[in-house]
């Protein structure tokens, strides 16, 4: 049996980005409309994920889980993110997709996303179009996930899980589906390389007499499937 020795917590944003994929082209507004969303899903191209398995950390058994990818209907679409809760024992204080571990009671990766997008933070499943599902997605923590698609209607009201969300917010898709803003780390912690993809945001908060900026840092298994999206409205 192999035993993993659990890697030291550290600071993903203090590690530099070895590069930014500035040479990769952006994904076009006309492929990010609701429709154009349907379509690729409805025929979807040849194209292989970019990651798929990440390198094992962990002695827990492994999983299975899925999240949802919520693209909020605005003007333009919004993916829905959660700030995760400092006391979780796993990924506590991250950028999380809501998701998480299959019940047995769900009836498939569909079911268990809805279900905890309901249970996090109060989406209604009413209010969810699901386009598809993407390539599974393996964590250095052994959870099996599931990324299911969908589009959102914006006329809800959350009400986030204060046990496991501290926040709820939203992202521009077309800010993450541009790889300009997509930055490679990685760091040797205890003998082990980990590698990783980031996608920092910043965007203005406060009012006129109080306004400033802060950083949404996505990063890990979140980014990864992310890049997995991105090279799916690519192909």
């Amino acid at each position: 049996m192999t035993f993993f020795k659990p890697l030291p917590p550290f600071d993903p944003r203090t590690v530099p980005a070895l590069s930014v994929d500035h040479h990769l082209a952006l994904v076009g507004p006309e492929r990010l409309t609701p429709d154009a969303l349907r379509s690729r899903f409805r025929s979807p191209p040849v194209w292989s994920p970019e990651h798929s398995v990440e390198k094992r950390f962990s002695d827990r058994q492994p999983a299975l889980a899925a999240v949802l990818i919520p693209l909020v209907m605005r003007s333009e679409l919004m993916l829905l993110l959660t700030q995760r809760t400092d006391n979780l024992s796993t990924h506590a204080g991250q950028i999380a997709l809501p998701g998480g571990r299959t019940d047995d009671t769900d009836v498939d990766a569909v079911d268990t996303a809805l279900r905890e997008a309901e249970e996090e933070i109060a989406l209604p499943r009413s209010h969810v179009e699901v386009l598809g599902n993407l390539p599974t997605y393996v964590t250095g923590t052994a959870f099996i996930i599931t990324p299911v698609v969908a589009l959102v209607r914006p006329d809800f009201t959350l009400t986030p899980n204060p046990g496991e969300v501290a926040e709820v917010f939203e992202v521009p898709l077309q800010y993450l589906m541009n790889p300009a803003h997509h930055r490679w780390h990685e760091l040797e912690l205890d003998g082990v390389l980990r590698q990783w993809l980031s996608m920092p945001y910043l965007h203005d908060v406060g009012d006129s007499l109080s306004a400033g900026t802060q950083e949404r840092f996505i990063w890990g298994a979140t980014a990864g499937m992310l890049r997995n999206l991105y090279r799916f409205l690519s192909a």
